[in-house]
Parts: structure tokens; C-alpha cells; sequence
């Protein structure tokens, strides 16, 4: 078997980044401060990263380095030693999940060696994904909602009636949702976080067969590298509202703004995606504190290996 593109203890590592940026989030859950919350998460998973042995380099961060002070896009991270690795990283997917008290929370990084990760600038995407299992061309962004709910119900043997696909619940989606029923999809509707939302189409026992919609463009890296893992289907193109978001995707490279992207041009090579609950929801437990110990649940992914770990740990606060 050929060596892995990075060391093998650089899921551990991963891990154990999201768990600090998810406790440090804990004492912020419920408290109304969505800045806050943000901000020690941030905090936490930086000073994490620095504590690796990489040479690590921040493609998808907090925003552009005017913008954040910490873990913005282009921010180098690590000791200095070690593999050339670039990160992307929401330190707190849910703020308003966690600032409100709300379920599925959570802290977020991938990891690959550099250049295997796409720059997506910080503008939104429409994304279409299912999870493993499929034929080819299944689903694909450019077919009508209905086309695709009636193509996956072809591949898995039932009516679209019994297809239920996950939509963010946001006024922007009211044709989506329109067209979704005209076909007789069940719907389910999340409220933030669209990185947990795609790894749902993954797991049987969440019941999600497709996910659909627009978000977060960095968010849509982060569920990529996720379904590398597992062999899902992703695809995504950048949305433009304004030539501002057209110049800041310039910047990282972006030249064709009507480019539909593969899951394989989003996370190009091998990759390892860790995410922490922060608040319990459908995908992780969220961080639980008792008699001065802290207890995380985490999931681990690596594409190379095609392992998933479901990690709880206990340790002292």
C-alpha cells in the first residue's frame, strides 16, 4: 500500500483542534453574543494549530486578512516543521446556533497537503449533494430540482414521494422549496449549518437523501472534503452578487465565475475533515461539562485510509 500524503498522526491532531475550539465555545452557548462566540473559538483553534508540526497555511479562514484578525485566508499556521499543509477551517459553524442555544453546532477544519484544497472565496455557492452508492451522473447541478429528486428515487428503487431532501430554510430557496413539493418530496429544513446538512446524505439513518441549495462557498470545501472520505457526490458553483465578490474571488484565483465544480476539483488530492459538536444535534453530541471534566464527541474522517471515527473523550477541564 502506498504511504500516505501526510503523517498519520495528523488526524489525531485535527481532532483534537476542533475539540479545543468547541469547548472554548461552550461557555458562549446560549448567551446571546454571536461575535463572541465566534471570536473564542477562533482563538482556541489557532492557538491549536500552532501547536502542530506543519507547515500550515490557511486557504479557507475567518475572511480576508482586512477583514479577520485571526485565521484569515493566507494565515500561516504551525511550529514550521513538518509538511506543507493547507487548512480550511470554520472554528464555529452555528454561531447563531450556539449563541441562541439552538442544536447542531459545531467546530470544523480539513486538512490537506498543499494545493489540494480550493481558495473558495467568501462568497455563497449553489450545491447539490447525495452520498455514496450512486451511478455517475445521478443527480447533477444543472438538471431542474424535480429531474433530480426523480432520478435518485430511479436509483434507489422508490417514488420521489418517499425522497427526502435537506434545504436550508431561507427566502431565497421559496422556488426551490415550490418545485421540491410539486414533485413530492419530503422536505427538511435546517436553519444553519450546511456543512453538517451534506454529511447527513451519508449516513442511512438520518433518513436525507439529497441535499440542495445555496451557502456558504467555503462551507461547500469543508463538506467536499467530508464526502471525499466516504465516496459522496458533490458539486458547487460560486454565486455572484455584486462585482465586489467577483473581484474577492479574483483574488484567489478564480477566473471562470460560471464554473460548475466537481467534488475532485474541490479537494483535489487526499484529505482529512474533523468536526466537534459544540451543541447536540442529528450528526455529533455536543460538549458536556461535570465535576470538573469535559467530555467531546468528534468525527474523524480520512480519505486516504476511508476511515470514520466517532471519538468521545473525557478529560480534566
Amino acid at each position: 500500500m502506498a504511504a500516505a500524503p501526510y503523517p498519520d498522526t495528523l488526524a489525531a491532531d485535527a481532532a483534537r483542534v476542533a475539540e479545543l475550539a468547541a469547548i472554548a465555545a461552550l461557555d458562549q452557548v446560549g448567551r446571546g453574543d454571536e461575535t463572541t462566540a465566534d471570536q473564542v473559538a477562533v482563538d482556541a483553534m489557532r492557538t491549536g494549530l500552532n501547536t502542530l508540526n506543519i507547515q500550515g497555511r490557511i486557504v479557507i479562514g475567518e475572511g480576508e486578512r482586512d477583514e479577520a484578525p485571526m485565521l484569515y485566508i493566507g494565515e500561516e499556521v504551525g511550529n514550521g516543521s513538518g509538511p506543507a499543509i493547507d487548512i480550511a477551517l470554520d472554528p464555529l459553524e452555528g454561531t447563531t446556533l450556539t449563541a441562541k442555544a439552538m442544536a447542531g453546532a459545531l467546530a470544523v477544519l480539513a486538512m490537506a497537503p498543499r494545493g489540494g484544497l480550493l481558495h473558495a472565496p467568501d462568497t455563497y455557492m449553489q450545491k447539490i449533494a447525495i452520498g455514496p452508492g450512486y451511478p455517475a451522473g445521478t443527480v447533477d447541478l444543472d438538471a431542474s430540482a424535480q429531474d433530480n429528486v426523480r432520478a435518485l428515487a430511479r436509483a434507489k428503487g422508490v417514488t420521489p414521494g418517499e425522497i427526502t431532501v435537506l434545504v436550508m430554510d431561507r427566502p431565497r430557496h421559496a422556488e426551490l422549496i415550490a418545485a421540491l413539493r410539486d414533485v413530492g418530496a419530503r422536505i427538511q429544513f435546517i436553519t444553519d449549518g450546511d456543512v453538517a446538512g451534506v454529511i447527513h446524505t451519508t449516513e442511512p439513518e438520518t433518513g436525507i437523501d439529497l441535499y440542495l441549495g445555496s451557502g456558504g462557498a467555503p462551507e461547500g470545501v469543508l463538506a467536499a472534503a467530508a464526502l471525499k472520505c466516504v465516496g459522496g457526490f458533490f458539486q458547487g458553483r460560486l454565486i455572484f452578487r455584486n462585482d465586489d465578490e467577483k473581484a474577492r474571488a479574483e483574488r484567489t484565483g478564480v477566473t471562470d465565475f460560471d464554473r460548475k465544480y466537481e467534488l475532485h476539483e474541490l479537494v483535489s488530492g487526499d484529505a482529512i475533515f474533523a468536526a466537534t459538536g459544540v451543541t447536540t444535534g442529528a450528526l455529533l453530541d455536543g460538549v458536556r461539562m461535570s465535576n470538573g471534566l469535559v467530555t467531546t464527541h468528534t468525527l474523524v474522517m480520512d480519505s486516504f485510509t476511508r476511515t470514520v471515527r466517532r471519538i468521545h473523550t473525557t478529560r480534566p477541564l
